[in-house]
């Protein structure tokens, strides 16, 4: 490639967040006027590496060119001063403002020290023309469907005179219709000399409107294609191609008769559409997909903490009725959510007190507690999980990630869940944590629980599932027996295309 055709050059990126790695050797080459898809897997490091592009973050090394001018951006607004503009996943407009108004916020023109609202109507008008768009300036941002919406962000874009655009997930609420109307956009962008970074889950898209495709994994550049000549299984290999950290799984040991302790039946809401499985006793189901796949979103509707449109839960046979998380817990389930500091513990409570929440009516009569009682069921159930404490009436803020993890296991256990739901349960712990929560789940399995666990990291899913069930947009794409189930055959599901409105 001739350097000259470069637009942006980015050589050796490293970025780290409290110790945490997010990109250990970032790289990507942008030309003049051309698509370029950045694909990984969750966790890749693909929006770390356009944040910094894009000024959000500071690189902690590394070179970054854009034009022949090596840059290094403090903030977005000077990004946006060499043309470099991000679009993200969720719309930054304001619901109740114009077209217009939303194109020029903050950057209003003036006539003296008069806004000069025509001048704005006028320069927005220009902008929707560019882009071949017939809209009204004036118009009322809400009253737009969200693929216009959408428009009008690339518009706000434009206006910046950008020469790079960074769109993250455009279509991921896009009917295919509208699809087709982004499509247009870029490529009439494309024409006029724009290039574009293109970050997508949906492989498909990539083959239609990408000149080349840069591959990242675990924080790294691995590969970049000329996509005229690659196929979606070389894009789904180097996407997971990482070694694996442990042996995968060889075969469950649940048995197929194993009493079915939980079963969801066409489970519906506006994310999750005819979702149905079993879980057997002593058994780990993993569930595998890209983000925003769905996963999280069905595990709230099982344990009552979203509201569903439609369903059933059966537990142990029996239908049951959870609208609540309270109605989940009376019927054994337990719930250790992704989001632990925020939604599994009381980070200024004492490890003592975190495990007694849901639990109270052990240590509890005459509306006098029983603190005595407390601490000691408490660190006994403690000491179970193998929490690293100097008692139980430490803070739970003072906790490794791994020995806060474990706290909110603990909760569940002493109310005696016999269902756990586990979503990535090893997320921001270090590798020695991973591996006790690992074999605390292994023990968990072996007195008969049974465990839905969510995991975005493939070994965790071959090395822990019995069977996993792959997501995309609220579907289930597909089911693995662990026996036959590879990296490339989970990707596959969830990339898999799913029918517009089916069940």
């Amino acid at each position: 490639m001739i350097k000259e055709s470069l637009i942006v050059s980015m050589q050796n990126i490293k970025k780290s967040f409290g110790g945490v790695h997010a990109l250990t050797d970032g790289k990507l080459e942008l030309r003049e006027g051309e698509v370029l898809g950045l694909i990984g897997e969750n966790g890749a490091g693909k929006s770390t590496l356009m944040k910094i592009l894009s000024g959000v973050f500071g690189a902690d090394s590394g070179v970054i060119e854009v034009g022949q001018s090596v840059v290094d951006y403090k903030d977005p607004s000077m990004a946006l001063e060499d043309g470099i503009c991000m679009i993200y996943q969720e719309l930054n407009l304001v619901q109740k403002l114009s077209i217009a108004d939303n194109i020029f916020i903050g950057r209003e023109a003036q006539k003296g020290v008069v806004l000069d609202r025509k001048k704005d109507i006028e320069n927005s008008k220009q902008i929707l023309e560019q882009l071949d768009l017939d809209i009204n300036p004036n118009t009322i941002v809400e009253k737009l469907p969200v693929a216009k919406q959408q428009m009008i962000e690339i518009a706000k874009g434009i206006s910046y005179n950008s020469k790079v655009l960074i769109m993250d997930e455009p279509t991921a609420a896009l009917a295919v219709s509208e699809i087709e109307e982004l499509f247009r956009i870029i490529r009439k962008l494309k024409e006029q000399g724009i290039s574009i970074i293109y970050i997508s889950h949906r492989l498909e898209e990539l083959f239609t409107i990408t000149d080349r495709i840069t591959v990242m994994r675990d924080g790294a550049y691995i590969k970049t294609f000329e996509t005229c000549n690659c196929h979606m299984d070389e894009l789904i290999h180097s996407m997971v191609g990482r070694e694996v950290s442990w042996e995968k799984k060889e075969k469950s040991n649940v048995a197929v008769d194993a009493e079915t302790v939980l079963e969801v039946e066409d489970m519906e809401s506006p994310d999750i559409h005819g979702a149905s499985f079993k879980l057997r006793r002593g058994e780990i189901i993993g569930f595998g997909g890209l983000m925003g796949a769905g996963r999280t979103e069905l595990a709230r509707l099982i344990f009552g903490a979203d509201w569903r449109r439609k369903g059933k839960v059966y537990v142990k046979g029996k239908e049951v009725t959870i609208r609540t998380p309270n109605d989940a817990v009376m019927n054994g389930i337990g719930y250790i959510s992704e989001d632990r500091k925020d939604f599994g513990l009381s980070l200024d409570l004492s490890i003592a007190d975190n495990i007694a929440l849901p639990n109270w009516e052990l240590f509890t009569k005459g509306g006098v507690v029983n603190h005595k009682h407390q601490y000691e069921k408490t660190a006994e159930i403690a000491e179970l999980v193998s929490v690293k404490m100097p008692s139980v009436k430490q803070l739970v803020r003072n906790l490794s990630g791994g020995n806060q993890q474990k706290v909110v296991i603990a909760k569940w256990l002493l109310k005696n869940c016999d269902i756990l739901i586990f979503d990535e349960p090893t997320r921001g712990i270090d590798v020695g944590a991973k591996s006790e929560i690992y074999d605390l789940m292994r023990e968990l399995i072996k007195i008969g629980k049974s465990i839905i666990m969510i995991s975005s990291e493939m070994p965790e899913l071959l090395g822990m599932s019995d069977r996993i069930i792959v997501m995309r947009e609220g579907y289930i794409t597909g089911e693995l027996g662990i026996e036959d189930t590879t990296q490339e055959k989970i990707m596959e599901l969830a990339v898999k295309n799913v029918k517009a409105g089916s069940n």
